[in-house]
């Protein structure tokens, strides 16, 4: 088995930091992700609140600054799926699908996935008029009408994003009020492109080939209503990856990380960072603060034990 220092789970903000801090220090960095640099960021239209860019900058070139930065200290990337952390004291072992690698720390920075409706049809048409990526998808639906789902800042910057397409876009959300923060709102409210539909869920999405309609069902009246659309965009929120952990690492209810101000999990010498730790805030910006306080936590815990 391959050893390293510093093992890193996942190349989002926060794995990269990691990395770039690790690496930087003269300890010997491996980070491993499952398709490439960037995480959920990679996929973002534009970023417009990270600190330096004052002209905003999309999430795929910050995320490519990101690891070329890191690179160029020394890390070392691969591409594989995680399966599984073993102890081997002092050691931490992670399983992968290309082998076993040793580590003096790990930092898990595997981030969330988007959460399902799980709803009728949503899985059927995955990829067929369903999903949950704007920048990658927005562009095929050239004057289409589309559905977006949610009413946080991803749900409404999406809906903007795709109003660039599409001849109308219907954002439907459970609540009579959008989540999102006040300056995402404004610009939403005033598209001509975009319509809102307020205490309504999606019921059904139906379809032949592509999705063709959806199921709407109002949450006050019980009326369902049918919807033709050409594709549904879903941002209902986040579920962690964490399932190659729940059985070592202390998780919250609903699946994430616990960890203390030094990004610590209840393992010494495991560190939980980025989108998959329980916080109050999941930005950019905090993922790769959490990335350079777990890197220097852990390489004074290197100092200590090894």
């Amino acid at each position: 088995m391959q050893s390293y220092d510093v093992i890193i789970i996942g190349a989002g903000p926060a794995g990269l930091t990691s990395a770039l801090y690790s690496a930087r220090s003269k300890l010997s960095t491996l980070y491993l992700e499952t398709l490439g640099a960037g995480g959920q960021v990679a996929a973002t239209d534009e970023i417009e609140n990270y600190p330096g860019f004052s002209r905003g900058i999309s999430g795929f070139d910050l995320s490519l600054q990101m690891e070329e930065q890191a690179l160029r200290f020394g890390a070392k990337p691969l591409l594989t799926k995680v399966l599984g952390l073993e102890l081997a004291d002092p050691y931490r072992i992670v399983k992968t699908t290309k082998g076993d690698f040793i580590g003096k720390i790990i930092i898990i920075a595997s981030g969330a996935a988007p959460k399902p409706l799980n709803c009728p049809g949503e899985l059927t048409y995955r990829t067929r008029g369903v999903s949950y990526c704007a920048t990658c998808d927005g562009p095929f639906y050239e004057a289409s009408n589309i559905v977006v789902v949610g009413g946080g800042n991803s749900a409404v910057e999406e809906a903007c994003y795709l109003a660039r397409f599409a001849n109308k876009v219907s954002l439907v959300h459970r609540r009579d009020a959008l989540r999102a923060t006040k300056i995402i709102q404004d610009r939403a409210l005033t598209n001509p492109k975009l319509e809102f539909i307020w205490n309504t869920v999606i019921h059904e999405i139906r379809g032949d080939e592509m999705v063709q309609n959806v199921i709407l069902r109002n949450l006050l009246t019980e009326q369902l209503t049918e919807m033709p659309v050409n594709g549904i965009f879903i941002y209902v929120g986040n579920e962690p990856n964490t399932s190659f952990v729940k059985s070592l690492i202390e998780l919250t209810e609903e699946g994430y990380i616990q960890t203390d101000e030094f990004m610590r999990t209840n393992i010494p010498g495991i560190y939980a960072v980025g989108d998959v730790r329980q916080k109050l805030l999941r930005q950019v910006v905090t993922a790769v603060s959490d990335g350079a306080i777990a890197a220097y936590h852990g390489e004074k815990y290197i100092e200590e034990h090894f």
